[in-house]
């Protein structure tokens, strides 16, 4: 049987800076084939048409599905499904899938698709993103503008149009695996620490939670989440069963920026003795210090085979993926990627003793 493809799911409200962060993840693709699904209806969608000028061989025009006839979330069997079966049934399917929902369509009820019979089989929810208006949450607004939220919601009649944007906000920390607090610089550093802290402790263990500029975050940190979340319903849990929408209008689309707030490095080390300690070590170390991935290889002592590593906040899985080469160091290597300032003497006498 084929592999799952991958799709990430990523929610937030108008112009917490959802399509800044595809056209990021677009831009550094890094050789992956990225199809889009956007939910856009109504008369605010405009992020088809700006995400069209991709122009790179990462996202072709052809892979971007835009979904207009309403709610994501009560247009599964008819828009949704039949969408997200035309992609896999190409002849050249995608490598990913990035699923940009409306602003206000519940998480739960489009993970929960993922298990439909035409699709469960072939395709896999990688990661949910919940992308945060730093400066709107900080004011209680949670969206920059809610009166174009208001508009939204009047245009789907779908819709209950009385469920606060509070109750939607803990609905999509509650499906998240990761909290991109997003426009951190708009807010003075203590405020954003503190908002970040608070964000940090009202979602479930093992949530990643990362302050962001413009959307721009490593790619390796948003994709390969690996966290199959509609096998996984029962710890996200939904707050409210309504739902509701709004469309981004992102000012900052177009703005690129770097990743100065992010850094990786190497870590070497002697072959491991015994992988499921190796693997508790690196959990520890990850929790300690606040690393968001730690991926590489590791020779075993008196094993043949190669042991690949892959860790996703404490989260750390381990296999053995092919023969050492006869050329090839019996040894440890790790790249580890996190926030800037980490304390690299420090999680390298850990990891690579």
């Amino acid at each position: 049987m084929s592999p799952k493809i991958p799709a990430t799911v990523i929610t937030g409200f108008l112009g917490s800076g959802k399509t800044t962060l595809v056209r990021h993840l677009l831009a550094n693709a890094g050789g992956r084939r990225i199809a889009l699904v956007i939910n856009e209806f109504g008369d605010l969608g405009v992020d088809g048409e700006i995400l069209r000028g991709c122009g790179d061989a990462a996202c072709r025009e052809d892979d971007i599905m835009e979904l207009s006839n309403g709610c994501i979330c009560c247009t599964v069997a008819e828009d949704f499904i039949p969408t997200m079966e035309r992609l896999l049934d190409r002849p050249e399917p995608p490598d990913h899938i990035v699923i940009e929902t409306s602003g206000l369509a519940l998480p739960q009820p489009l993970i929960r698709a993922f298990n439909w019979p035409a699709i469960v089989t072939r395709v896999t929810v990688d990661g949910v993103i919940a992308v945060i208006d730093a400066e709107a949450v900080a004011a209680g607004r949670f969206a920059h503008d809610t009166d174009a939220i208001e508009a939204q919601r009047q245009a789907d009649e779908n819709l209950d149009h009385e469920r606060p944007l509070a109750e939607l906000f803990e609905d999509q920390l509650a499906s998240a695996d990761i909290a991109v607090v997003n426009k951190t610089d708009l807010l003075p550093e203590d405020a954003a620490r503190d908002l970040v802290a608070g964000i940090r402790a009202r979602v479930r263990a093992g949530v990643q939670v990362i302050p962001a500029i413009h959307g721009a975050l490593p790619v390796e940190v948003v994709l390969g989440v690996g966290a199959a979340a509609e096998s996984d319903l029962a710890a996200r849990h939904e707050l409210h069963h309504h739902h509701e929408h709004d469309h981004e209008d992102d000012h900052d689309a177009g703005h690129d920026h770097d990743h100065d707030e992010f850094e990786s490095f190497v870590v070497t080390g002697p072959e491991v003795s015994d992988p499921p300690s190796f693997a508790r070590r690196v959990a520890e170390v990850i929790r300690a210090h606040d690393i968001l991935r730690v991926k590489g290889f590791a020779a075993v002592e008196g094993k043949p085979m190669r042991l690949a590593l892959q860790a996703v906040g404490p989260r750390v899985e381990t296999y053995f993926d092919r023969p050492l080469g006869p050329a090839e160091p019996r040894e440890t290597r790790l790249v580890v990627i996190g926030q800037a300032g980490l304390d690299r003497d420090a999680i390298g006498a850990a990891l690579g003793a």
